[in-house]
């Protein structure tokens, strides 16, 4: 699932747009929706349920794995360098390595939320008063220029999460090299990724026993209802998540219980029964796999660390 840092972009979203992006999803062959619309307020605030589920590992195995090696992953930061996370959120990960990084030069959280942001920034100045705390507004998925007085800093990139299994392989390749070009030549990156492993695992972290995916998937229809003013019958959909081999990824969809149609902005989308809206897809790597995928962004793997199950890793990538 997308981290924090991509959720407010769309709390807010303009309908035109929101209503263009639904209703080209919808009248594809294989229905598809946006994954970011998912994060409204009230998915937003499931999605924080989900994380706390006993079937949903990653993020705290993930900060598990950080703080089991904060020491390590803190070392390759220089005095007076500058930390950069894309798409920060609440930056509650990053505290982890603040902690290890008395003489940092900057911390620099990048989110498309400015008060996610200004909430941030007054919690760590608290907490980290020695650290300067420079954040940036925009979409760290475009290249982004640093203020002159940090662009000549060693750059160290932070992007935890597991969000770049949010994209197709070919996407992730491209944020990558958008990353590269904001940490220079020398930079570095710690990312954080999602392990290939047991298919009835991963499909019950995306279907848990208590329903709270069920709910955050099913919250979309609703969104749509409120603010295009559409009819979907919610009761009439299914919460389906299942693990496709073949592509390596997790899937989420909403599957039509019966034959209907749904009107949304004047137009009728017609649903077959058992047809599905896939609203979102989680790749899965293997270590090996996903150090290739660096590559191909012209990145040279370095370390990697995982939990002792196995279950999701921390690449540190390094550009030469």
């Amino acid at each position: 699932m997308l981290n924090a840092s991509l959720r407010p972009a769309t709390a807010n979203a303009d309908a035109d747009t929101f209503a263009a992006e639904v209703l080209q999803g919808l009248t594809r062959p294989t229905k598809t929706l946006p994954c970011r619309y998912l994060y409204d307020a009230r998915g937003s605030e499931l999605f924080e349920r989900i994380t706390q589920l006993p079937e949903y590992y990653p993020t705290r195995t993930e900060t598990a794995i950080l703080k089991a090696h904060a020491e390590e992953i803190a070392a390759g930061v220089p005095d007076g360098g500058v930390l950069i996370e894309f798409g920060s959120g609440s930056s509650l990960k990053t505290e982890v390595l603040l902690d290890r990084l008395p003489r940092l030069g900057a911390y620099v959280p990048i989110d498309v939320s400015d008060s996610a942001l200004a909430a941030a920034e007054r919690r760590l100045a608290a907490r980290f008063p020695h650290i300067p705390v420079r954040p940036i507004v925009a979409d760290f998925s475009f290249p982004i220029a640093l203020p002159a007085e940090l662009a000549w800093r060693h750059k160290t990139g932070f992007f935890p999460g597991s969000t770049i299994g949010n994209l197709m392989p070919i996407e992730a390749s491209r944020l990558l090299r958008v990353f590269r070009a904001v940490l220079s030549s020398g930079g570095r990156l710690v990312v954080g990724v999602d392990l290939k492993k047991d298919a009835g695992k991963l499909v019950r972290a995306y279907d848990d026993s208590a329903g709270v995916t069920a709910a955050f998937n099913l919250n979309l229809l609703a969104r749509i209802n409120r603010e295009l003013g559409a009819s979907f019958d919610l009761a009439a959909f299914k919460h389906r998540a299942i693990y496709n081999a073949r592509d390596g990824r997790i899937e989420m969809h909403l599957v039509s219980s019966k034959e209907q149609s749904v009107k949304i902005r004047g137009r009728r989308i017609p649903f077959r029964a058992g047809e599905t809206i896939h609203t979102e897809s989680s790749y899965k790597y293997s270590v090996t796999q996903f150090q290739d995928l660096a590559r191909s962004a012209d990145w040279q793997p370095s370390r990697a660390w995982a939990d002792p199950r196995q279950l999701f890793s921390v690449h540190e990538l390094v550009s030469a």
